[in-house]
């Protein structure tokens, strides 16, 4: 049974929530959802800085601990919901993983591979090609993500003013 555009919403707002509690911790505002036969089985968000792992990112997370549910390494018939395009890393599990389908959010213009700058999951080179849709709440993930860099760079700003007061 295919999953309607109702469901894919319903998803996608669940990877916005674990998106959210990313940004709670102040990692980029990324969150993940596997699901298979139309429920969840599987969450993650990124958690790079606060775990010091740089493969800690939300589909990584949602992808291991998918395979621990099924017990399988192979995750067929899974679609993974994330709120931003794939980087190389990530899209490489998603093939690796052999994930048949990927919803995601905003696209990532500077690392993403499933079409922006790279288009790993279709490549018909590598031995598994996957299903990819962008999300029509790409725009809210895309204002989420934007709004945290601003408040990031405001934040860097600021902590430069205040260390150069305190040099004088």
């Amino acid at each position: 049974m295919p999953i309607t555009n109702e469901q894919d919403q319903h998803f996608m707002q669940r990877a916005i929530e674990l998106a959210q509690q990313a940004e709670a911790i102040n990692e980029i505002p990324v969150g993940a959802v596997v699901v298979y036969q139309n429920k969840i089985i599987a969450e993650g968000f990124n958690q790079s800085i606060n775990l010091h792992d740089p493969s800690a990112h939300a589909e990584m997370i949602a992808i291991r601990q998918a395979g621990k549910v099924l017990n399988n390494y192979r995750l067929l018939n899974c679609t993974l919901y994330v709120t931003l395009e794939p980087c190389t890393m990530c899209a490489g599990l998603l093939v690796h993983s052999r994930i048949k389908r990927l919803v995601f959010g905003a696209c990532d213009l500077k690392t993403g591979a499933a079409g922006s700058v790279f288009n790993l999951v279709a490549s018909n080179k590598l031995n598994h090609q996957i299903e990819v849709e962008q999300s029509n709440m790409a725009e809210q993930c895309s204002e989420m993500l934007s709004a945290f860099f601003k408040r990031r760079r405001k934040e860097i700003k600021l902590s430069k003013s205040s260390n150069a007061l305190n040099k004088k």
